[in-house]
């Protein structure tokens, strides 16, 4: 799957509205297919010049694709990641998923919006821990999965 394919998936989603074809460009990008997904210099252009990607619960922005390509190539260990849904419509997507950094399990939700060219213009990302849930929520609520 080469870049052009990826931003193609993207505009297709973006103007139908199809999170189906959202999820399979972003498996696409991701390597998350039996293909081996976008290098880190595809994922790199799949990124707008002006790239902003914030984290709020760690108070974290990174500005531009440089800064944040620098930051993946220094990170020690890549999660591998798992799906659970991607919904959104237009230039604004929110991908769900679960980030196993080698057994450290995290919950993630991305939100991207994307330009008239799907690239990825903001990314903003929600990352949070399991727990356990407390007891006197137990008649009311059921695990997911």
């Amino acid at each position: 799957m080469t870049v052009t394919e990826v931003r193609e998936l993207f505009r297709e989603a973006m103007t139908g509205n199809d999170a189906a074809v959202m999820r399979k460009g972003v498996e696409r990008l991701l390597g998350l297919t039996e293909d081996a997904g976008l290098s880190a210099e595809e994922e790199y252009l799949m990124r707008h010049p002006d790239y902003v990607m914030e984290m709020p619960q760690s108070q974290e922005r990174v500005r531009g694709r440089d800064a944040m390509r620098s930051m993946q190539e220094a990170f020690p260990v890549p999660p591998r990641l798992t799906l659970r849904r991607v919904l959104g419509s237009g230039h604004l997507w929110v991908i769900e998923g679960v980030n196993d950094y080698d057994g450290d399990i995290w919950h993630v939700a991305l939100i991207w919006e994307l330009d008239d060219q799907g690239l990825i213009m903001r990314d903003t990302r929600y990352y949070a821990r399991g727990s356990e849930p407390p007891e006197w929520r137990s008649q009311w609520v059921g695990p997911i999965g």
